[in-house]
């Protein structure tokens, strides 16, 4: 059963990669373990090597040392298979890496793309026209407006916009547009005297 299945039947996420680092991670494992045993075999054969020698057996003492020479040497390559592996876990786990990175990289393309064809440089460029064109008629009414009220006026603009502020309907009286006609000088010093007159009259 090398597919491996969630519960619900579906393939598991579980790729190539992954299954190629996790046997090199095993095998590095057994290696290591490996090369343990016999860094303790060969400190059991030299301890017992010098006991030979101790005991005059030379012969069997050397025949001893070269195995141990031997297996000296078997240690050494155990250690450069080890660092070999853990390279190749390294270089895969950083190339699964590139992978998601490029994927990223992809998707985001793509993204792009969409938007792309949804909004032309065309269509970009005619929405910034009409909307500078927007604001330049909106300040053309605000002078407008600003130029043609009086003092009176903006001061009954601001007096209903606290009115409404406030939550009141307040109408504001009509301010007359026309001056008021002037009353002539010559009248004026004329109502005095016949008033005058008229009492004198009625005293007669």
């Amino acid at each position: 059963m090398g597919n491996v299945f969630t519960r619900k039947g579906r393939p598991s996420r579980v790729t190539e990669q992954d299954r190629a680092i996790l046997q090199l991670k095993q095998q590095r494992d057994k290696l290591r373990q490996y090369q343990k045993k016999l860094t303790l075999q060969l400190e059991k054969e030299r301890l017992l090597a010098k006991q030979l020698l101790k005991d005059g057996k030379k012969e069997r003492a050397l025949l001893l040392l070269k195995k141990k020479r031997y297996q000296d040497q078997l240690l050494d390559k155990t250690e450069t298979q080890i660092s070999n592996i853990e390279r190749m876990v390294q270089d895969l786990e950083f190339a699964q890496i590139e992978i998601k990175v490029l994927e990223g990289l992809k998707v985001g393309n793509d993204c792009l793309k969409k938007m792309h064809e949804v909004l032309s440089i065309e269509e970009v460029e005619r929405i910034m026209e009409e909307t500078h064109e927007a604001i330049e008629y909106q300040k053309q009414i605000d002078e407008i407006l600003v130029g043609s009220l009086t003092q009176e006026d903006e001061e009954a603009v601001l007096a209903e916009l606290e009115a409404i502020t406030q939550g009141e309907d307040v109408s504001l009286p009509e301010v007359p547009t026309e001056p008021l006609p002037a009353v002539p000088s010559a009248e004026k010093e004329k109502e005095p005297a016949e008033i005058k007159q008229d009492r004198e009259m009625l005293a007669a």
